[in-house]
């Protein structure tokens, strides 16, 4: 193996803007190990703290909640939807601080963020206090945490790899699926909802904090290439689908000049809206149908851990074939889910039903790993995190309204069908519109340094 370069302490002064190299007696030596695969743990363990926060222990808090405080399901959904608006906003901020200054201190004031939310939610007695730990509070610091914020630092460390490092470290998400659902449905049984959300924030900032050490910009700050490729590599030509990307980057201003851009958010906003809904509603809408807590629970398990393992699968195949093609895939198989679930949960097929959250997990398996090369293949590396930040509004805006929807569905109805099946039609017109983009066009430059705009 290659003798790889890299600083592994924090007596390396914060990241750098991009192309400044880090001081070589600020290096220490490490053989055989690229920086990037550290990145890849820490981001596994980012985005199973920040979306298992945000998500996957929602569900078990809902019912113990609503019948102590005598909200309604749409009055306690409101806080998710509220917070998905919120992200739409400080995203900007967030993608543009990535690119620039790198991870670090803001997963650091992200962790006090979220973690103070959650110990205030032990609190909670009205609306308008759950609404804000839990819509904008913890919002803030899971955002300043999780998946835009680690996704776009691994963007800038793979290139040729990119597909299967998105799909490792988003293999955290699925993690906090297995994890998380039925133990925050353990906790809330067995010492109450309110103790319940003191210990998970304790147990999220014991996660976050030591992993903040690990992040880094950009390989470029710290005279290392990305993929790991070695100078030696590099002189050879092995460098040539990187120095592409970067120096083809589009800025947040070219790119939202772009129709690919808003196909692209279109399609995966669509796409994945189920996630938000399900992680939300899969506990009252099994439930109701009259399975237990435990059972309920169970289901969102099912699904996670199908998605979890299928990751790296989907990141395998996703650096040898074409993304945009393979997202077609993970938008059927999304919709077929969930008209499987609903099937199966109303006619009482238990195994069916089952079926359908393992093929749900399956389709989900595939969204991060593949929404993080589609928008990295198509805009570029440089300025993803501004680019990315600019499709938040968009994304989050259709993302807000599955959950809340969903609930004032079920408020005026009185069951989930129609909605779960609404969904599923949008996964299929998400399909056609990833079918419709194509890669903007880029004009060759002669040098990177040549385009200057403000992200």
């Amino acid at each position: 193996m290659t003798t790889i370069v890299v600083d592994p302490g924090p007596e390396l002064a914060e990241e750098s803007l991009e192309g400044s190299a880090a001081p070589a007696g600020a290096r220490s030596r490490i053989r055989g190990v690229y920086w990037g695969y550290w990145l890849v743990g820490a981001a596994f363990l980012a985005q199973f703290a920040s979306v298992g926060a945000q998500n996957y222990v929602i569900g078990a808090f809902f019912t113990p909640m609503t019948e102590e405080l005598s909200w309604t399901r749409s009055e306690f959904t409101l806080a998710r939807t509220i917070g998905q608006f919120f992200f739409a906003f400080i995203g900007l901020y967030i993608g543009a601080h990535v690119d620039r200054h790198g991870a670090r201190q803001l997963m650091r004031v992200g962790v006090v963020v979220m973690s103070s939310a959650m110990f205030g939610l032990a609190w909670v007695q009205t609306h308008w206090q759950w609404w804000l730990f839990n819509g904008i509070m913890l919002t803030a610091g899971a955002a300043m945490i999780g998946n835009l914020v680690v996704n776009v630092t691994l963007a800038k460390w793979f290139v040729e790899r990119r597909g299967r490092a998105a799909g490792f470290a988003s293999m955290g998400v699925s993690f906090a699926g297995v994890v998380l659902t039925p133990l925050a449905t353990v906790l809330v049984d067995a010492v109450g909802w309110r103790d319940a959300w003191r210990i998970l924030a304790v147990g999220a900032a014991v996660i976050v904090i030591p992993i903040s050490f690990v992040m880094r910009r950009a390989p470029e700050d710290h005279g290392l290439n990305p993929d790991g490729k070695s100078a030696a590599q590099i002189a050879a030509g092995g460098g040539l689908a990187a120095a592409a990307d970067f120096a083809s980057s589009l800025t947040r201003s070219e790119a939202l000049r772009t129709r690919a851009f808003y196909l692209v958010v279109l399609a995966f906003g669509l796409g994945g809206l189920s996630i938000g809904m399900m992680l939300v509603q899969t506990i009252p809408f099994m439930t109701d149908a009259g399975y237990s807590r435990g059972t309920a629970s169970l289901m969102v398990t099912v699904a996670s851990v199908p998605s979890m393992v299928a990751k790296p699968v989907w990141g395998y195949f996703i650096d040898r074939a074409d993304a945009q093609r393979l997202s077609v895939v993970g938008f059927i198989l999304t919709a077929a889910a969930l008209v499987t679930i609903v099937v199966g949960v109303r006619l009482g097929l238990d195994l069916l039903a089952f079926a359908g959250f393992f093929l749900l997990g399956t389709g989900w398996g595939g969204f991060i790993p593949l929404q993080e090369v589609v928008w990295a293949s198509f805009f570029g590396r440089r300025y993803l995190g501004a680019v990315r930040s600019a499709g938040l509004p968009f994304a989050l805006t259709l993302s807000a309204s599955a959950p809340l929807l969903t609930s004032l569905y079920f408020d005026r109805v009185g069951n989930y069908d129609g909605a779960f099946l609404t969904v599923a039609a949008l996964a299929i017109v998400a399909v056609v519109l990833i079918s419709m983009a194509t890669p903007p066009t880029r004009s060759a430059r002669a040098g990177t340094d040549s385009l200057v705009s403000n992200p």
